[in-house]
């Protein structure tokens, strides 16, 4: 699918001619790699949200293009957002997973115990460990959900066709599961440049165009 189209009725309504040098950050690839073969007369949007204020900007952009899109073409256009927990296991820093490896399971050297007071001294540690594991994955998945019901209204002004995803890992990553499952012909991200860390983490050969926030809505 060519997206330029898609962009030049935004041009047209936001009364801008500058829009598609700003906003694509990933041209669409030459040939399709996606491995889900989609609906005819379908589009897909993907967005990448987290309820901050850009990626709000890039869920209301691509719930205008698709409603452009619809009122032009009669094409059904599907809006889709995706949040990530991240697992931060492997950016140097703190997550749910390194508690493991930060966690003493024994009260004193194994040498001067015997087998069964081991576990009895592991036993109240682990204990710990799991309710603490418990309550920090409720505490994100409530967050998640919050987050993903704000996606839903936004979705519900727009009277428009949404889905959402809540998905676990790296980001870049998942973004890219994601787009491939779906058969995504666009992934919308709360970006304004190509320099941002998250185009970095897609990674080589996208299977779809990105496409980030102007810079003009900052004037």
């Amino acid at each position: 699918m060519k997206i330029k189209p898609l962009l030049a009725r935004l041009q047209s309504t936001i009364g801008r001619n500058d829009l598609i040098e700003q906003m694509v950050l990933i041209p669409e690839p030459q040939k399709s790699i996606t491995k889900r073969v989609k609906e005819a007369n379908s589009i897909n949007l993907i967005v990448g949200y987290d309820a901050s204020p850009n990626s709000h900007t890039a869920l209301d952009i691509a719930f205008c293009i698709a409603h452009q899109t619809h009122l032009a073409t009669n094409t059904q256009v599907t809006v889709q957002a995706v949040y990530v927990i991240e697992n931060k296991l492997n950016h140097g820093y703190s997550s749910n997973f390194s508690l493991f490896a930060d966690q003493p399971l024994l009260e004193c050297p194994s040498s001067n115990i015997n087998h069964s007071n081991t576990l009895l001294a592991e036993q109240p540690k682990l204990q710990d460990l799991a309710r603490y594991l418990s309550s920090t994955s409720t505490a994100l998945f409530h967050q998640a959900d919050k987050i993903l019901w704000q996606a839903k209204s936004l979705a519900e002004e727009w009277q428009g066709s949404f889905k959402s995803h809540l998905r676990w890992g790296n980001v870049g990553t998942e973004f890219r599961k994601i787009v491939e499952s779906e058969a995504a012909d666009i992934l919308f991200l709360g970006c304004q440049s190509i320099h941002h860390p998250l185009i970095h983490m897609l990674g080589h050969h996208f299977p779809c165009a990105v496409v980030g926030i102007p810079s003009c809505i900052n004037e």
